[in-house]
């Protein structure tokens, strides 16, 4: 596999391919039954006019376009092993070409919600299926022979006496001919390149160091831009003295615009060193607020009578009155910088009749309306180009860098990139919302789960539960209520929205339940799905099947109860369509536990890239353990105190256990992965924390808690 070299970002926007006719087919990621034309390369590459593109070039070099946003979860490596499967291509000659934005061809052109895969999967092995079939139709008028006598493989068409054709020699035939409405599926079992492991077709680019992010990306002419932008959240500018930043060699201009000061320059080293010295004097808008503020404000909001009730089953007060034992407990999670590694940075240039965005967003229409918006200019006039992400997890979901850069451009009347620095990320981003939640249950004498409780009390979270998921259905009497409190604090979609905190609370409660009960975790759990499956109370929204083969699979797979010298934790999830069940082993060494490994198995579906596959839930584990390990984000006075990575912890490579992964293979059509996979590691490892020192945890981040005071994990031996 290889792809078209970039020499520079400049040469990356102005891609030329190989010169010569050839077919070029278009696919709708909405029908993908499109309309064949016969043009040059050149052509194609300067004037993309479709939702997404397989050409077929005479020299066999088949270029497909990826619509969706890269940002690591392996889509631009994916999504054409989907079209090339169906189309029996060989893969060593394709080529991926990352698409613009093109909202009239292109359908669900964004990356988010794991929801890439599973809209587009049918829509893709259509596409590589009818170019498929065009060109078998295309040699059997060559050959004179009836199209059911010929196969493909590896980028030939064959007929059964052996002689064969390249596609590229077959394209400009295939040209000329009608595209079938209907084309026939392959049948999984059959399948050559999905389920194999394919490296990602940027590695050569990342490591070589080739443009590909958006910090690559340079125009001659442009000019460089930081944006000064209140330190607290619930502050404004009182006063700006630019006097000595304008008087530093390369700065252009200082430009003050809503609640920001803008440095433009012709470098961002000369920006940087001009940011120092810029004097800007802040005051109260009359909303600052603190993280002691917010501790106090969720003690009231769970003690609050009223709430919204999101669901409830039975009579969840009898089920109270009348039980055994009551098991009540509280958890609480902090907010959470996403800390890419790339900071935000986008470019931008607004004219009179357009403007041209350029760089890294998970939702490039966002980013063109919100730029329309504020333009007040019809969207069709604004192009969006994308590069690769150097991460996201949500946060580039968000269109304000974009917009700030076009709102710049547009002030200076010149062409702009603006960028963050990792400060600007840390203390202006959109944080995952801080939650606290508190679970009650109610046994019977006999160990029965007769009545469960669940209070969710977000900053800027929305609905910070999950009603219907697991146990829901399970339990006769159930209730299960949220209270959201609106911050200046600026939140939004952090990897697994508040499922990565809720999945830890609720599988270290339902541990501690299940202890309560004198059952076994993985029977507990196992017994309500069976209890759920054959008297369901309510709407549920997990399939019961697929999360007891994950759980089982795990069970099997981790040796689950039968390793004495190993403190083994369980934990099961669904999130985002699929399921991930997960065991942790601590084992104690000189008194201390280790966290030795995590075994995971997953059920998404069919596996596309069995290596892109396992890198997802690899990297879903080592996230979710380093945040519930470390992370955190404190405010005073409106300002976040964590302000780089050397106050904000991430997980280290020798802290990182042996993860193993696993997957359910059930044949059904694939559910996403991109982040199902870190929302069940939390309860995991405290669960087998708890089983090694009988200490139990309710708050993230682990480390700072009272009960992991002269306890160290270790690490990695």
């Amino acid at each position: 596999m290889e792809t078209i070299s970039k020499t520079s970002r400049r040469d990356f926007l102005k891609l030329g391919l190989t010169a010569g006719g050839g077919l070029m087919l278009s696919f709708n990621w909405s029908d993908s039954v499109g309309a064949i034309i016969n043009t040059s390369h050149e052509a194609l590459a300067a004037n993309v006019d479709f939702n997404s593109y397989l050409s077929i070039s005479p020299d066999d070099v088949i270029t497909i376009f990826s619509p969706n946003p890269e940002l690591g979860q392996n889509i631009k490596t994916s999504f054409p092993m989907v079209v090339a499967e169906e189309l029996d291509a060989d893969w060593k000659k394709v080529k991926v070409v990352q698409a613009a934005l093109d909202v009239k061809k292109y359908d669900r052109q964004l990356t988010g919600g794991s929801g890439a895969v599973p809209h587009s999967w049918e829509r893709l092995r259509k596409a590589g299926a009818t170019a498929r079939q065009m060109l078998i139709e295309a040699a059997a008028k060559k050959w004179n022979v009836a199209a059911s006598t010929l196969t493909t493989t590896n980028g030939f068409v064959v007929h059964a006496n052996g002689n064969k054709l390249s596609y590229g020699s077959l394209a400009a035939d295939a040209a000329a001919l009608t595209v079938p409405a209907d084309v026939k599926l392959k049948n999984p079992k059959d399948f050559k390149l999905i389920g194999t492991a394919v490296a990602n077709v940027d590695n050569k680019e990342m490591v070589t160091g080739k443009p590909l992010y958006g910090l690559d990306f340079y125009r001659e002419g442009m000019l460089h831009a930081m944006i000064q932008r209140p330190p607290a959240f619930g502050t404004k500018i009182k006063s700006v003295d630019a006097t000595a930043a304008k008087a530093l060699p390369g700065i252009v201009d200082v430009v003050t615009f809503k609640n920001n000061v803008a440095i433009v320059g012709k470098s961002t080293w000369e920006i940087m060193k001009a940011r120092k010295v810029l004097k800007v004097e802040y005051e109260n808008a009359g909303n600052v607020e603190s993280t002691t503020d917010h501790d106090k404000l969720f003690k009231d909001l769970l003690n609050k009578p009223e709430a919204t009730v999101r669901r409830k089953d039975g009579d969840v007060e009898t089920a109270f009155k009348n039980a055994a034992t009551v098991i009540k407990r509280e958890y609480q999670c902090p907010f959470l910088s996403h800390a890419p590694m790339e900071p935000m940075n986008f470019f931008a240039h607004v004219k009179a009749d357009g403007v041209e965005l350029i760089g890294p967003t998970q939702t490039p229409d966002r980013a063109r309306m919100a730029t329309a918006q504020l333009l007040g200019m019809a969207p069709e006039k604004i192009t969006v180009e994308l590069t690769r992400l150097g991460g996201g997890f949500g946060r580039r979901l968000q269109a304000d860098y974009v917009v700030e850069a076009a709102e710049l451009s547009k002030l200076i009347n010149a062409p702009v990139k603006v960028t963050w620095s990792r400060e600007d990320d840390m203390m202006g981003g959109s944080y995952r919302p801080a939650v606290r939640y508190r679970f009650e249950a109610a046994l019977d004498s006999k160990g029965t789960l007769i009545g469960y409780k669940l209070r969710g009390v977000g900053i800027n979270a929305g609905n910070s539960t999950r009603e219907d998921n697991f146990p829901s259905g399970a339990v006769e009497n159930l209730l299960i209520e949220s209270i959201d409190h609106q911050s200046p604090i600026t939140t939004g979609a952090w990897r697994a929205p508040i499922t990565n905190f809720l999945a830890f609370a609720e599988q270290a409660f339902l541990d501690e339940v299940a202890l309560a009960a004198k059952k076994d975790p993985v029977q507990f759990r196992l017994e309500l799905l069976d209890k759920a499956k054959q008297s369901p109370t309510g709407e549920i929204k997990y399939d019961i099947d697929r999360t007891k083969a994950v759980i089982n699979l795990v069970a099997e797979k981790s040796g689950w109860g039968k390793k004495p010298n190993l403190a083994q934790g369980f934990s099961v999830y669904f999130s985002h369509r699929s399921y991930v069940a997960q065991v942790a082993e601590v084992e104690m060494v000189n008194g201390n536990p280790v966290l030795k490994k995590i075994i995971a198995a997953s059920d998404c579906g069919i596996v596309i890239n069995l290596s892109g596959a396992k890198q997802q839930v690899t990297g879903g584990i080592v996230d979710g353990l380093g945040h519930a390990l470390y992370g955190q984000v404190t405010f005073k006075e409106g300002a976040a105190e964590q302000r780089n990575f050397n106050n904000y912890r991430l997980i280290r490579y020798n802290e990182v256990p042996q993860v193993e992964v696993h997957f359910v293979n059930n044949g059904i059509d694939p559910t996403g992965l991109g982040e199902p996979a870190l929302p069940p590691t939390g309860g995991a490892v405290a669960n087998a924390i708890f089983k090694a020192t009988g200490k139990r945890l309710y708050n993230q981040p682990f480390t700072l808690q009272e009960e992991m005071k002269g306890v160290k994990l270790g690490q990695r031996m």
